[in-house]
C-alpha cells in the first residue's frame, strides 16, 4: 500500500523552560531507547499490507496517546547493532571489572549474576528473544530466553525479583513505599489529555521533525499503521524511526531505528506473538527454591561501592555532574557539553583511562577511538553507529546522536 500523506509539525510560539525542554523530547527519547536499551520491542519482519482506513500523522499520534493497554503478554525479538566490536568476556559487568569472581559471572562474594544492572546490559548487542507479561502498574515480568537457560525480572507489588536459572542465583529488592494504584494529579503544565499529549509531541519535533504515516503492515498477526519519524536537520546520525501501531488498540508493536549512514537498523524490536488478555496471577509469583543463592539489593550495593576503582571514589567526579551540563543546539542535533574529571584525562588521547581500568575495557575503548584536531586543540572521538562522543585534552566531553564533524564544530565554538 502506498504511504499516506505527510503531516509535518509546526513549532510552538510559547517560550519558557517547559517549551525548551519538550523540544528535546523526541531526539532524547530516541537516543535513550537505542543506547540504553535495549529491551523492549523488537521488530521482526512483518507480513502483508492490510487495507486500513486512511489516517493522518496527528490522528495516529492521538491514537497512541489514547491507548490504555494495561494487560498483555507475548514474545518479542530484539536485534541491536550499535557497530561495537565484539565484547567477548567484557560484556556486561565484566567490561568495567565486574566479571567472574567479582560481580556477574559466577556471582562471586557480595555480587550476583542475577543483578539486573549487569545482566540486562547484555541486551545492548546481538539478537535476543524475550517473553513479557504485564498486569497494570504493579505487575510485570520480563524473561530473556537462551538455548539452555532463562533470566527473568519479576515486579509484583512492593517486590522486585530477578532470577538466573543458569547459576541458580536470585536478586531481591524491596520498594519502600510500593507503587500501588494511587492516581496522582498531574503537575501544572504537564499534558493530561490525549490531545494535549499529541500537541506536545508535535511541538517537540518543531520544524526539525517530519511525522508521516508510512502505510500499513502486520506485526504478530495484528494489523498496524506505520508511523515514521525523521529529522529534517542535517548532521544527525538518526535516519528514521518507524513505530508500528496496533490499529485497534493504539499499542506500539514494533520499533525500528535506522541510522543516517544506512545499513541494518541500530535497534529493531518487536512482538512476534501478543495477547491483550489478562495474564494469570501466577505469572508474577516467585519464590526462590531451597539452595538458591539470594542477594539482597542493599548488600549488593555495599559490595559494589567497596569494589569501585579508586579513580571513581570520593571527590573524583565532583564538578562533572548534570549541573555542569550545557546543551548546544536543539532538536536532533543537540549536543551535550560536560566537563570531565581529571581521572578521565587518558580518554582524550585515546589511552582509554587509568591503570584501574581492566585491560579488556581499555582495548574496547581504544578500538572505538579516532584522533581529531581543531581550533579547540586535539582529542579523541569515540563512535558507534548512532552516538558519538568527543573528549578533548582540555577536559571537556561533547556527546550526541550527531556526526564527528558536528562534534568538532561544537568544540571549536566552545
Amino acid at each position: 500500500m502506498a504511504p499516506y500523506a505527510s503531516e509535518d509539525s509546526e513549532s510552538g510560539t510559547e517560550g519558557g523552560r517547559r517549551r525548551k525542554a519538550v523540544r528535546y523530547a523526541v531526539p532524547v527519547a530516541v537516543v535513550g531507547v537505542a543506547a540504553a536499551t535495549i529491551g523492549l520491542v523488537p521488530a521482526l519482519a512483518s507480513s502483508g499490507d492490510p487495507d486500513l482506513p486512511d489516517i493522518t500523522a496527528r490522528q495516529l499520534i492521538e491514537k497512541i496517546a489514547k491507548s490504555d493497554t494495561q494487560q498483555l503478554s507475548g514474545t518479542m525479538k530484539i536485534q541491536t547493532d550499535l557497530g561495537l566490536p565484539s565484547l567477548g568476556g567484557a560484556a556486561g559487568g565484566g567490561l568495567m571489572g565486574g566479571g567472574d569472581g567479582e560481580r556477574g559471572g559466577d556471582g562471586g562474594e557480595g555480587g550476583s549474576s542475577a543483578d539486573p544492572q549487569s545482566k540486562l546490559a547484555e541486551l545492548a548487542s546481538g539478537s535476543h528473544t524475550l517473553r513479557v507479561a504485564a498486569d497494570g502498574a504493579d505487575r510485570q515480568k520480563l524473561s530473556v530466553l537462551d538455548d539452555a537457560s532463562e533470566y527473568s525480572v519479576i515486579h509484583n507489588g512492593d517486590d522486585l525479583w530477578a532470577y538466573d536459572s543458569k547459576s541458580d542465583e536470585a536478586y531481591h529488592a524491596k520498594h519502600a513505599e510500593g507503587s500501588g494504584d494511587r492516581k496522582e494529579k498531574a503537575p501544572k503544565g504537564v499534558p493530561a489529555t490525549p490531545k494535549e499529549l499529541t500537541d506536545e509531541i508535535l511541538k517537540a519535533g518543531g520544524d526539525s521533525t517530519s511525522f508521516t504515516v508510512d502505510g500499513t503492515s502486520q506485526v504478530a498477526g495484528r494489523d498496524a499503521y506505520r508511523l515514521q519519524i525523521k529529522p529534517k536537520q542535517s548532521g544527525s546520525t538518526v535516519g528514521a524511526v518507524t513505530v508500528s501501531v496496533d490499529a485497534k488498540t493504539g499499542t506500539p508493536l514494533k520499533f525500528s531505528l535506522t541510522p543516517a549512514g544506512g545499513g541494518a537498523a541500530v535497534v529493531d524490536a518487536g512482538f512476534t506473538k501478543v495477547d491483550f488478555a489478562k495474564p494469570a496471577a501466577s505469572t508474577f509469583d516467585f519464590k526462590p527454591s531451597k539452595g538458591t543463592k539470594v542477594t539482597e539489593a542493599d548488600d549488593s550495593m555495599r559490595h559494589e561501592r567497596a569494589a569501585e576503582p579508586d579513580a571513581f571514589k570520593g571527590d573524583a567526579f565532583k564538578g562533572g555532574g548534570l549541573d555542569d551540563l550545557n546543551v548546544i543546539g536543539k532538536g536532533w542535533t543537540s549536543i551535550a557539553e560536560l566537563k570531565m574529571p581529571k581521572e578521565a584525562g587518558g580518554l582524550a588521547s585515546g589511552a582509554a583511562g587509568s591503570a584501574d581500568m581492566p585491560p579488556e575495557a581499555q582495548k574496547f575503548l581504544s578500538s572505538l577511538g579516532d584522533r581529531v584536531k581543531g581550533e579547540f586543540g586535539s582529542g579523541t572521538v569515540y563512535s558507534t553507529r548512532l552516538v558519538n562522543v568527543l573528549i578533548t585534552e582540555d577536559g571537556k566531553a561533547y556527546a550526541g546522536a550527531v556526526t564527528k564533524d558536528a562534534l568538532v564544530k561544537a568544540a571549536n565554538a566552545g
